[in-house]
Order: C-alpha cells, then structure tokens, then sequence
C-alpha cells in the first residue's frame, strides 16, 4: 500500500465526502464527485458562487473521506488551492470529459461559473477494518506531513499485562514495557483507560 494506490482506491470509489469549516467555525459536508486524478495529484471543480468554494478560498485546509465496499477508509488532509487562471479552462475540460453528467448540471457555457482547485500535498490514511487483525498506515503526498495518532506506553509499565488483555485487536505485546504494535491498533483507548499506573499515553 502506499500513496498512489489509496488515490486509484478513492478514484474507484468515485463520490468523496469532503469537510470544511464555515465562516462561523461550523463543520460543513458536502459530496463531491467532479474529481480528476492525477498519479501524485487531485483536481475537483465546484462552482464560484457556493459556499463551498467560499469556505476553500478562505481557509484552504479540507478533509476528504472515501469508503470502498471492502471496509477500508481512506482519509485525505490537506490545503486546497484553485489552480492558475491560464490552466483553468484546461482542467475545466478535463473533468467535464471524464464525468459526462457535468454537462447535464452546467450545459454550454455555463461552466465557466466554475473553479478547478488542486491537492499535491496531503497526508493519507489508511484503515482496513475489513482484516482481523485491522491494518491502518500512513502516507504522504508530496510534501505532506504525517501526524502521528493513537496511543504508547511508556517506561512507566509495571509489566501487569491488563493492556494487552483488554486490547479488542490484541495487539500490545509483552515487554520492558509492552509496545503497540500501531498498525494493528484501534485508537480505542481501552488500554489507556485499564492501565492501573498511567503509563499509556497519547502519541505526539
């Protein structure tokens, strides 16, 4: 698995929810479907007037989730930014050609209310709840950032073994001290929450 392989699987998916903070600080999401897929770079057009492209222009951070019918999510995080004017007819085009049904929602000319805007840098997440154990993984897009997520213990482990005992995933394993084998973990907390000296904490 890695970045490009998660890009085919949100192609293949083909409608994205894709969330935004309004002007008021509220979450907002909407789905999106007029999407273009480059190996290491995405493209989607919206109209100027809504206020999703509103809430891009104003604050350019977005997150994009896509679900496959195997139970693997894909979460994508990054900044949105509208492509250059002299490209946009270009990619306008593009788009409208690979998903016929645009033209049935902006037919003719119309289509110039709207802006292509492009992600190239982004983290990805991967997790597969289809496979026992589950699997997650991180990746990045050009010059993304991964954020790291979830739980360690640290030295501060008495050797009980009450995490691994109460891990739904079973995947602490034992040692001075025990580790979290994190691409099989839940993020749950549960072993955060029955460990007798809190000697689990947050990644970060």
């Amino acid at each position: 698995m890695n970045a490009k392989v998660c890009l085919q699987k949100l192609k293949n998916v083909g409608v994205l929810a894709f969330a935004t903070v309004d002007e008021y600080g509220n979450p907002q999401v909407r789905n999106i479907s007029a999407i273009h897929y480059e190996p290491e770079a995405m493209y989607f057009f919206t109209a100027r007037g809504k206020d999703f492209c509103k809430e891009l222009l104003s604050d350019d951070r977005v997150q994009i989730l896509g679900y496959t019918r195997y139970k693997e999510m894909i979460r994508l995080t990054a900044k949105a930014v509208p492509v250059p004017k002299d490209t946009q007819k270009q990619w306008i085009d593009t788009i409208f050609s690979e998903q016929p049904y645009l033209s049935n929602v902006y037919p003719g000319d119309t289509r110039s209310i709207g802006i292509v805007f492009e992600i190239r840098d982004a983290e990805i997440e991967y997790f597969h709840l289809g496979v026992n154990p589950i699997f997650r993984e991180s990746y990045v897009m050009g010059f993304g950032n991964i954020t790291l997520k979830g739980y360690e213990i640290t030295d501060a482990c008495i050797g009980c073994g009450k995490c691994a005992r109460n891990c739904p995933q079973k995947c602490i394993m034992k040692g001075k001290p025990f580790v979290i084998q994190q691409e099989h973990c839940l993020h749950c907390g549960n072993c955060y929450e029955n460990c007798p000296v809190k000697a689990i904490g947050k990644r970060c």
